[in-house]
Order: C-alpha cells, then structure tokens, then sequence
C-alpha cells in the first residue's frame, strides 16, 4: 500500500458529488481508475455499478465492493482539509476512502495476483432510498459463486457487520380540500391532520428487547403561510432487530394512518424503502477469519455488529458476507466528517491479511 496515494486518490473521489441515484460522475472516475490500474473486464453495468476484475489463479472468486453514493445533495459544499492526522470532508469516510481502497488493492495485487479472482465493485444505492439497488444486481449477477462478499466501509475499523438490520421506509400523505386561511377557517388542513398523525408516531412504545426504532425524517406540505394546506407528507424509518416486532410496528402504523382518514381527510400510506436483516453466526469461518486478521495487525477491540449495510444483500440470502472496515472517523453524514490517518494502515493490512485467508480457506468458508 502507498499511504500517500490512497490519501490523494480518497480526496479526489470525495471532491466529486455523488449523490444517491446520480452517482455518474464518481462513477466514471472508477472506471478511469480501474482502467488505469490494468483490471481486467472493467464495466459500467446498467444501473451505474462500476466493476473490474484482478486476475487470479483457478480457486473461487472474491466480491470486495465499496459503495458509490452519498448522502448529500449536490450543491453541498464539498471542501476538504488535511492535518497531521485527519482527513475532513462530507462523504470522506462513507465511503471515499473504501472507494480509493479498491483502486489500491488493484495496484497491489498486480504485482502479486491472488489465488482466485477479485471482483472489484464500485456500487450504487446504498444510502438513503437507493434501497441497496447497486448491491442487489450484483448478487444477482454472481449469486453464491464467489467465495464470499467483502463490503468496504471507510469508519468502520474493528467493526465487522454480519448481521443485517431489517428496515421499512413509508411515506404518509394527508390530502384535504384546502382553501383560504380565513375565509374557509374550519376546514381539515392536511397540516394540521399530519402533525397530529406525527404526534401519535412519537408517542408509539417501542420495545428495547428487540432494540426498535421509528424516524420521521422528512416532512413537507402547504403552498403559503394564509393557506389551508390541501396536501402535506412524511417519510418515516422504521428499524428493528426483530421482523417480527417490525411487522407488528407496522400494522400498528397502518391501524392508526387509518383512523385519520375520513370523508373529508384521505390519508394514504406507500412502502418505499426496504432493507433485509439476515445473519452469519459468530463462529462462521468468515467472521472468524476477519477477527483474527484484526488482531493479527495490532486491532483488540473488535466489535460484531447488526446494521444495514450492502452486506445486509447477500447475507439474507444465506451467502457468506461481512461489512468491515478500513480506519476511524465520526460525524458520517455532516459537514464535519473526518477520518483518521493513522489507522489506515492497520485497517488495510487486515483487510489484505482476511482477502488471502479467505481465499486459503474456502472449503470452511463456501459450505
């Protein structure tokens, strides 16, 4: 690894907008990249996903993919900064420097290829409502051939995720007639039916046995101040380590969007994200592989993890995948994202260290 190369290649990958569902432009550096790191087969596949593969001997092939998009909009701001020991920037740690990793593992396994083919993927539609759409076409192009799906996440150091979190995304609509604020007072403002409706969202008991979570993340609605509001919606995440406990916040959802509806109020309630949850066992082969590697390159605290990441695809459909990181950092998803320096060595040469043990030992890995 060249620190000094994977430092200029990470701050010129968080320079370029990326933004869920129009992740071209960063997309089309990758490709350069891969192109200019002589892998073979490199592709812009339909949706946006960018692929390139390292030439290995005749074992299984590896999946190591880092995701493309982020959550900002693209006039956001994208300045970054370098100290001692800090890189800064929105989108710094999630996920340029695991797009930069890929490009470095090109360049390191030229000079030694691995037993077995890597599939480097850059994918699309990890944040937000991409609703793991970049991750979900590449399981399906490669399914349970490879060895396993190694996932790059830039702050995750010493976190493995090998549990997926099952998520629902809904947005909650109230449609009213409207009308002026003073000559039709009285009339239901599909506002004031959303605030209520929201109100009632917040006062929901949530278990903390399985851990559960609701979100209103997004609210929006009316045309001015001195109107009625004919229209307003909210988009709320709902989490849960348990699917059945999501199932059952879920029908309460529905039970209580349904006692706002009336002849003069419709309310309407659409899915519009969905995550899987799934996992491996602690002891799995793979996850054991990724502990050692950690501790073999100076990392004692490690923590196994449940989250919804791009690992959260294959794992659910019972296939050996881990999301693992490359250094630390704080503040993902704000202006004041930064990553660390320091460990990125370490996180690298653990993930090269589990790359050939995975690929040493697939007949534990691949059953």
């Amino acid at each position: 690894m060249d620190l000094e190369r994977l430092i200029d290649r990470t701050l010129a990958i968080q320079a370029i907008p990326a933004p869920t569902f129009e992740e071209r432009r960063r997309a089309l550096f990758l490709q350069h990249e891969f192109e200019e790191a002589k892998l073979e087969n490199v592709e812009l596949d339909r949706i946006g996903n960018v692929l390139g593969r390292i030439q290995g001997g005749s074992k299984s092939p590896l999946i190591i993919s880092a995701h493309l998009d982020t959550v900002f909009p693209n006039e956001t701001p994208l300045d970054s900064k370098r100290t001692e020991d800090r890189l800064s920037g929105p989108g710094i740690g999630d996920n340029a420097i695991g797009l930069a990793t890929l490009v470095e593992l090109a360049y390191d396994f030229s000079m030694s290829p691995p037993s077995g083919d890597i599939w480097l993927v850059a994918n699309v539609g990890e944040e937000g409502l991409g609703n793991l759409r970049g991750m979900y076409k590449i399981v399906e192009r490669f399914g349970d051939h490879p060895a396993a799906y190694l996932v790059l996440e830039g702050m995750a150091l010493g976190h493995i995720y090998h549990r997926g979190l099952p998520i629902r995304r809904y947005e909650i609509t109230t449609t009213t007639e409207g009308g002026h604020s003073w000559i039709h007072a009285g009339r239901p403002s599909a506002i004031h039916t959303l605030i209520a409706l929201g109100t009632k969202l917040t006062t929901l008991s949530l278990p903390t046995n399985p851990r559960t979570s609701l979100n209103i993340g997004r609210i929006e609605g009316g045309t001015s101040i001195n109107t009625i509001a004919n229209r307003a919606s909210m988009e709320i995440d709902l989490r849960s380590e348990g699917i059945a406990t999501l199932l059952s916040l879920e029908a309460q959802i529905m039970d209580l969007v349904d006692t706002y509806r009336n002849e003069l109020i419709k309310t309407e309630i659409k899915l519009i994200g969905k995550r899987p949850g799934g996992e491996l066992s602690d002891r799995h082969p793979l996850v054991e592989i990724a502990i050692q590697a950690l501790k073999d390159c100076g990392e004692n605290k490690i923590n196994l993890e449940r989250g919804s990441t791009d690992a959260s695809v294959p794992i659910s459909l019972g296939l050996p995948a881990i999301c693992i990181g490359i250094t630390r950092g704080d503040n993902a998803h704000s202006l004041r994202e930064y990553i660390e320096i320091e460990p990125i060595s370490r996180g690298y040469n653990a993930l090269m260290a589990t790359i050939k043990n995975v690929q040493n030992d697939l007949s534990s890995i691949m059953v």
